[in-house]
């Protein structure tokens, strides 16, 4: 202590002398150590010396003074894994901002709507982040004013002379901490801490791992060193705890022989062996003390910002002129390799001292960005659990939104992340860049999974200032996401099995995973890029530029032409059913995302500037989310049933809630660009020869083989739901002019009108965006009553009466089965109030400037030729080419048509409209004698005995063109009105 206070001598160098003297007789009984024993050796020999000559007095009665003298206002509890854990759902930021039991009971978040969890481990409670909250950042034990000193919550700030001598331990304390943990050698010491003869002692140490069981390791343990059960298990649980144990001590021969036969004996149950080493005994000692000053640094910062803020600068300070990296860095860098106990001591140190110090956390995160790449691939060849590692303090650092911020501007942690991605999977990538998952390690996609989630927390919370550096690292960062996209779209092409099937069923399962975890990514991104017009559109043409490079292929074949109702349509032949097709197209997506969002916000009016006409190419961007839909209709035909079960798996989640918001449905709005950007015949020719359905509306039958017959009316009736939905489906802000809270609540009024549902069983089947929430709750009350459960059961929600009316029995989220309970439930409560069972569409919202073509696919030539050749067909009842539900589609389209005649009628004076349905539907077919219109056959289709259940919808079509017709000529504007209104009571709000 003398020499320590003498400011000639060195201090590390007696700090070293005084470790080098007492820690191996400390710690020599490694086997069966005394811990209160060793614990009192370790606070008389080094500690209590060390505290005397850092504090200048009393250790104990100078941390009491301080601890008296305020606290942060930062909590900075670490959680142990099974810790309870509470988030509140309407202040927090994103999910992972959390609470300890503690400061939630203190604080205004126990009276809101709030969620609790297990922890894993090795997270850090949120009270005092003011980033981390709407409201309440503070409970009341961490608010300024909480602790009874004067000072009011300013922690003490240090003497001089503390400082002076904090500025002399640390650097030596945390210098040995660092050397002895990423020390390699096991037989020698460092030089510094050698004072004595080394003598032949070692131990032969047992480290955890994750590939062998308790079991295996017990097993080996008492084949090779003749161990009772009983000292097995202590071994092994000690080993799981800590990470490491010394399981044999003696000569080093005697050790080295016990490391073969553990190593040997562990291989014969497992793949490979465990992990053994032999450590000289003064090594594994001054290791054991390493990590106990760790916790003694813990200790000491927990009571002060000044100590905390000195050892941040010593762990980041770089020696001038070396490439080394600094302190904290190169123990992050060691962290894969560092034993379960050490692990723990590290991050405990980064938890209480850098996430402490808000200036200082910003400084760990620009080094851990550095060191990303390096520290993900170490955590994914390594095989302990992420909580383990220090990856996972990225949750930490990237959900806070000025430090995500900070890093996408100046570290360009979007770009790192997404490179890292690529960089990690390279082994998934075949000879044309695509991925290919078949025989995928699990365990190494979990791990792959982390950098997934770290691209989620850096998008979690949307700028509201974008700055031009952020806006040019953002697009930076997109251009390097959109080569991931690349690398998916297309993947895992299928191709028909014709003949036998299929023997073994490839793996689909990481692909789709893969497609889930990136779902929200998917959104966040669109949402970035939708918050600024220059933004947008940029990240629109780097997108575009990426759909072309990823739709050239299939160019060398010659253009085919095919011939409908005078009209003719140029393209190149492919067929889904004979033809290489994927269910994988994030990039075609990702520009329908973007699309909208430029329709939404009016930029769309400048993309012009940004892709020219020529460079568009709109049927080429339609061509492949076309074919899968072609494929889901092929699938429900039956046609790939010789495929086996994994395209079955892919087909539900490519329509499941999980995925469809990026799969299904932007496949749809796709579809719905192509409507409002191609001559409307040309569109719909593209669509019958794309579902293979040419010859199924030309004169001649195409067949009488029965198995055929049915194939074609199920893609028959596939196609025109599609269609439906073209037209129909218009409930997304940018397709027309409505808000994501009425998305929700029609999405809860077509659940409702299949039956009530429990408050689970609604938020199971709404999709939930990034901070897992589905918006449920802030319009459930709106749209429906809840109904309390009776003696058993549970509590449903039952619709509102008036909702009722907004129900679409073609709803694009319903599966086959909801869509039948739907309409039997519907068409059942009409039966009981004595109305007719007609069950039209209900008015859609219009479809915004930039969508307002797709309307014309309607009332277009090949169209009406659809629907007039399927209404003739059931009409003659002579062929089989007609389906009931094929029947109830035509209708369904028909009634669109009129509705959206009215509709325009209504607004607009009659010569400003030129949305001609019902002209185009009772024109004649052709100039034959027998030609007939469509009025003239809904007209016989009503004495159709096998649509006896379609009378009321034709009865309703028939009045909405007898109403259209009288608006079109206008004969007296009152009677309009009138009868308007007579006729919506007589059928249904029309």
């Amino acid at each position: 202590l003398f020499q320590w206070c003498d400011e000639r001598f060195d201090f590390q160098a007696t700090f070293l002398q005084c470790l080098a003297k007492h820690v191996p007789n400390i710690y020599s009984a490694e086997m069966d150590p005394l811990v209160e024993k060793q614990e009192e050796m370790v606070q008389a020999a080094i500690l209590y010396p060390l505290e005397c000559y850092l504090f200048g007095e009393d250790p104990d009665i100078f941390l009491e003074k301080l601890q008296q003298s305020g606290t942060s206002q930062l909590c900075g509890k670490v959680f142990k894994g099974g810790e309870t854990t509470y988030s509140c759902r309407d202040c927090a930021v994103d999910p992972t901002c959390v609470l300890c039991i503690d400061c939630f009971q203190n604080s205004i978040h126990k009276n809101h709507r709030y969620k609790m969890h297990s922890s894993t481990g090795g997270g850090f409670c949120d009270c005092g982040d003011t980033e981390a909250w709407k409201a309440g950042p503070l409970c009341t034990k961490h608010e300024p004013g909480a602790s009874s000193s004067p000072k009011e919550n300013s922690e003490c700030q240090l003497n001089e002379e503390i400082m002076e001598h904090s500025r002399r331990v640390f650097p030596s304390v945390i210098k040995y901490i660092v050397d002895m943990l990423i020390w390699e050698e096991e037989k020698e010491l460092p030089v510094e801490l050698t004072i004595r003869e080394k003598v032949d002692s070692y131990y032969c140490v047992l480290f955890n791992d994750e590939h062998h069981s308790y079991d295996h390791v017990i097993y080996s343990l008492q084949r090779a060193l003749g161990c009772e059960l009983g000292e097995a298990q202590l071994h092994t649980t000690a080993i799981d705890k800590e990470g490491r144990r010394a399981v044999k001590a003696g000569h080093y021969a005697s050790c080295q022989e016990a490391k073969e036969e553990i190593k040997r004996h562990s291989e014969n149950v497992s793949q490979r062996p465990l992990h053994v080493e032999v450590l000289h005994a003064d090594v594994m000692a001054h290791q054991k003390f390493a990590l106990r000053l760790g916790s003694w640094l813990n200790k000491l910062m927990s009571y002060s910002s000044d100590f905390r803020q000195i050892f941040c600068q010593i762990c980041l300070k770089e020696e001038a002129g070396s490439e080394k990296p600094c302190f904290i860095s190169k123990l992050m860098l060691w962290d894969a390799r560092l034993h379960k106990g050490a692990r723990k001591v590290l991050h405990e140190l980064i938890f209480s001292s850098f996430f402490m110090e808000m200036e200082y956390k910003k400084h760990f995160a620009v080094e851990f960005v550095k060191y990303y790449k390096a520290l993900q691939k170490e955590y994914i060849s390594d095989d302990h659990d992420r909580v383990l590692s220090v990856t996972a303090l990225s949750v930490q650092m990237f959900t806070v939104p000025t430090l995500a911020r900070h890093l996408i501007e100046e570290q360009n942690v979007i770009t790192t992340i997404t490179e890292t991605l690529l960089e990690v999977l390279p082994e998934y990538l075949d000879k044309n860049d695509k991925f290919n998952f078949q025989g995928y390690s699990q365990d190494k996609l979990n791990r792959v999974y982390a950098v997934i989630y770290d691209l989620r927390y850096v998008l979690v919370s949307k700028p509201t200032v974008w700055t031009d550096r952020l806006r040019e690292r953002f697009l930076e960062g997109f251009v390097s996401f959109l080569r991931i996209l690349t690398c998916m779209q297309g993947m895992e092409e299928i191709k028909r099995q014709i003949g036998q099937h299929i023997e073994v069923d490839p793996d689909w399962e990481a692909a789709i995973a893969i497609q889930m975890q990136l779902k929200n990514i998917l959104l966040m991104f669109q949402e970035w890029c939708a918050c600024d017009e220059e933004l947008l559109l940029r990240s629109y043409r780097e997108c575009h530029k990426a759909v072309m490079r990823c739709s050239t292929n299939g160019r060398s074949r010659e253009k085919t032409v095919f011939h409908l109702c005078g009209h003719t349509l140029e393209s190149r032949p492919y067929r889904v059913s004979a033809d290489p097709v994927s269910i994988h197209l994030p990039l075609s997506r990702t520009l329908a995302g973007l699309h909208v969002r430029l329709s939404k916000t009016g930029a769309i009016s400048r993309l012009h500037e940004f892709v020219s006409p020529e460079e568009f190419q709109v049927e080429l961007l339609v061509e492949y989310p076309l074919r899968c839909l072609v494929l889901v209709a092929q699938v429900a035909a039956e046609m790939w049933r010789r495929n086996g079960l994994s395209l079955i798996s892919q087909v539900f989640y490519y329509q499941d809630v999980k995925c469809r918001e990026e799969m299904y449905d932007k496949d749809i709005i796709m579809l719905q660009i192509g409507a409002s950007l191609m001559d409307p015949n040309q569109f719909l020719l593209l669509i019958l020869q794309r579902y293979e359905l040419a010859d199924a509306f030309k004169k001649i039958k195409p067949t009488k083989d029965q198995d055929l017959i049915k194939q074609y009316n199920v893609l028959i009736e596939e196609m025109l739901q599609i269609l439906i939905y073209v037209v129909g489906e218009r409930y997304l802000p940018g397709i027309s002019n409505v808000t994501k809270e009425d998305v929700i609540m029609r999405e809860i009024i077509h659940l409702l009108c299949i039956e009530p549902m429990a408050h689970s069983a609604i938020t199971k089947s709404l999709p939930e965006n990034e901070n897992n929430e589905t918006g449920l709750e802030n319009v459930i009350d709106k749209v429906a009553t809840f109904k309390k459960p009776g003696v058993s059961g549970h509590g449903v929600y039952e619709l509102k009466d008036e909702c009722l009316k907004e129900f679409n029995m073609f709803f694009y989220h319903y599966t086959k089965t909801q869509h039948s309970k739907a309409e039997h439930t519907q068409k059942k409560r009409r039966k009981q109030e004595n109305r007719d069972e007609a069950l039209p569409p209900p008015p859609p919202p219009d479809f915004s400037p930039a969508f307002s073509n797709v309307v014309r696919i309607l009332n277009c030539d090949v169209m009406m030729h659809i629907l007039r050749t399927l209404l003739q067909r059931a009409v003659e009842l002579e062929t089989h080419l007609w389906t009931e539900a094929m029947i109830q589609m035509v209708l369904h389209l028909l009634s669109l048509g009129l509705i959206e005649e009215k509709q325009q009628l209504l607004k607009s004076p009659e010569e400003e409209v030129t949305f001609d349905f019902y002209h185009k539907a009772t024109r004649m077919g052709s100039s034959a004698l027998n030609a007939v219109n469509v009025l003239m056959l809904l007209e016989k289709l009503k004495r159709v005995p096998q649509l006896e259940a379609q009378k009321d919808t034709v009865n309703w079509i028939l009045q909405m063109f007898d109403m259209v017709k009288r608006l079109r000529e206008k004969s007296s504007l009152a009677p309009v009105g009138a009868t308007s209104g007579s006729e919506a009571t007589k059928g249904d709000e029309v």
